[in-house]
C-alpha cells in the first residue's frame, strides 16, 4: 500500500502519531484565507445580467452580490457585514 489513501486505511502501529495527514491544500489562494464561498444556481440570464451590470457600473459580480446579501440582511434586521471596506484607488 503506497498511496495516500491505503495508508489512511491502515492501523497506526504502535508508537505512531495518530494524527489525522490533512493538510492545507498547495493551491490555496492566500487571498481566500477566512473566508467561505456562497452561491447558487440559477437560470443562464441571471449570470449574464449580473456580469452586465458589474460591466456597466465598473464593478464586479462579486461586489454586486456583497451589496445584494447586505441589502437582505438589512432588511430582516440583521447587521451588515457582507461588504468589505471600500479599495483605495491610487
Amino acid at each position: 500500500m503506497s498511496n495516500k489513501f491505503a495508508q489512511a486505511l491502515k492501523r497506526p502501529e504502535q508508537g505512531a502519531s495518530t494524527e489525522p495527514l490533512i493538510t492545507e491544500s498547495p493551491h490555496a489562494r492566500p487571498s481566500r484565507k477566512g473566508v467561505k464561498h456562497v452561491g447558487g444556481y440559477f437560470a443562464p440570464q441571471v449570470s449574464k445580467q449580473l456580469r452586465q451590470i458589474a460591466l456597466d457600473e465598473d464593478s464586479s459580480v462579486q461586489d454586486l452580490l456583497a451589496e445584494a446579501i447586505d441589502m437582505l440582511f438589512h432588511s430582516r434586521q440583521k447587521p451588515t457585514i457582507a461588504r468589505k471596506p471600500e479599495r483605495v484607488q491610487l
